[in-house]
């Protein structure tokens, strides 16, 4: 008796999934609760596990984008030396497992032909046409370019033309037109050659989109068509953090365990800001704004599927290494791929970092339905004037995108300059003040 092994239910507003990658071959024996198969919805990638014990066998194949509810694979029963015993008799059970690979091939065949009667091409097809005639494949190219297979010397067993060969003329036919141009000197043609024979390599590929890039993509484009989108600039000296790290990175490490990055500074800083400008911390809901009194950070991490954004959750409670702590918990799941639906749901604001790839300014583009978020970048030393003297300072350029539905220009500067005088004396996060 076989069980159906189907797409379960991941969240309430996932409708499909795609097959990224199978872990199990078909015909492998799993056992109970060993994850067989990776899904990837467009929030996140997790593992399908056999619910029971048995024999796999495939039904979705990779990179299939299958519904919730849908057949995965079938697991028969059976047991580990049984799938085992075939290669132990040697070839006997492979003799005897023949026929029911010819039988089964003429009912694939039935299926996939009326979809497209040329596609059939490789090897075996070509065995069966005469010398000089094309085979299916170098058939329909031919017909596609109008070249006549007469004058075309085929390279197959016993002269028969391959997809080769109708490659190799299709390949040589533009060359024609300038020979047949060149009785009437035509002087443009001359340029035209050069360009099409440019030196390098010209590859392309195809990558089909994932689940995860075609909603980052759907849902930026959203964003920018229906907020009314703004962003605010500012600067911050960030010495005083910078010196605060470099006297205390060491006893800070040794106690928490964990080391003490600027991310926790900013994301202090901004709960503190927000507190104190709650629209900033706002999202529109219908035709209702609401308000959280909480703050639930979200974290912009490159994965290596995609940007993704996890969440600190009430951020305005914790201490400077629990932030810590979360943010390198959150960020080394991203890196495996193993963050859950529900720990990058529910942000009411983010904090992207493009720094870290050298970007000196940006407008970061909100993560609807929050309000606003704020972009670091690069710290470069910059001559500034302090008390009436220039000196060398590490600036670092700050970035407010915001929605001006809800936030005004007024709340949007005031924030950014709070989270600046926080940043600039690092020990009013710790007074409160």
């Amino acid at each position: 008796m076989s069980l159906e092994i189907k797409v379960p239910t991941v969240g309430e507003s996932i409708t499909e999934v795609t097959l990224s990658q199978w872990l199990k071959k078909d015909g492998d024996f799993v056992e109970m609760d060993e994850n067989i198969a990776e899904l990837e919805s467009d929030k996140a990638t997790f593992e399908l596990p056999a619910e029971k014990a048995g024999i796999l066998k495939i039904v979705a194949q990779e990179g299939d984008t299958l519904e919730i509810g849908a057949v995965v694979a079938t697991i028969e029963e059976g047991s580990a030396t049984k799938a085992e015993s075939p290669k132990a008799e040697g070839e006997k059970p492979k003799a005897e497992s023949a026929p029911q690979a010819s039988n089964a091939a003429p009912a694939a065949v039935a299926v996939a032909a009326p979809a497209s009667s040329p596609a059939p091409i490789d090897a075996e097809s070509e065995d069966s046409y005469a010398a000089g005639t094309p085979s299916p494949a170098a058939a329909k190219i031919l017909k596609e370019k109008g070249i006549d297979p007469a004058g075309i010397k085929g390279t197959g067993k016993d002269g028969r033309i391959t997809k080769e060969d109708a490659l190799s003329a299709e390949n040589a036919k533009p060359k024609a037109p300038s020979a047949v141009s060149a009785p009437a000197e035509n002087k443009p043609a001359a340029p035209a050659a050069v360009v099409s024979a440019a030196p390098g390599s010209r590859n392309e590929r195809r990558e089909k989109m994932s689940s995860l890039r075609k909603t980052v993509a759907k849902r930026l484009v959203t964003v920018k068509n229906e907020t009314a989108m703004l962003t605010t600039f500012n600067e911050v000296d960030m010495k005083p953090v910078m010196d605060l790290r470099a006297k205390y990175k060491d006893k800070f490490k040794e106690k928490f365990g964990v080391g003490l990055g600027f991310m926790s500074f900013f994301t202090k800083a901004v709960t503190v800001a927000l507190k104190e400008w709650p629209a900033v911390n706002a999202r529109i809901d219908d035709n209702e704004i609401v308000y959280s009194d909480f703050a639930d950070i979200s974290i912009a991490v490159s994965a290596p599927k995609g940007l993704v954004v996890p969440v600190i959750r009430n951020a305005e409670s914790l201490s400077l290494d629990e932030i810590e702590k979360a943010v390198a918990t959150l960020a080394g799941k991203a890196r495996d791929n193993k963050l859950t639906i529900d720990e990058m749901t529910g942000g009411t604001f983010t904090i992207t970092n493009g720094g870290v790839f050298g970007s000196m300014m940006s407008t970061p583009i909100i993560n609807a339905p929050q309000s606003a978020i704020l972009g670091m970048h690069n710290i470069i030393e910059r001559p500034v004037a302090i008390n009436g003297q220039v000196v060398i300072r590490p600036m670092m350029y700050i970035a407010l995108s915001y929605d001006h539905r809800i936030v005004d220009g007024r709340e949007s500067v005031s924030f950014l300059v709070r989270v600046k005088q926080l940043l600039e004396d690092p020990s009013r996060l710790l007074l409160g003040v």
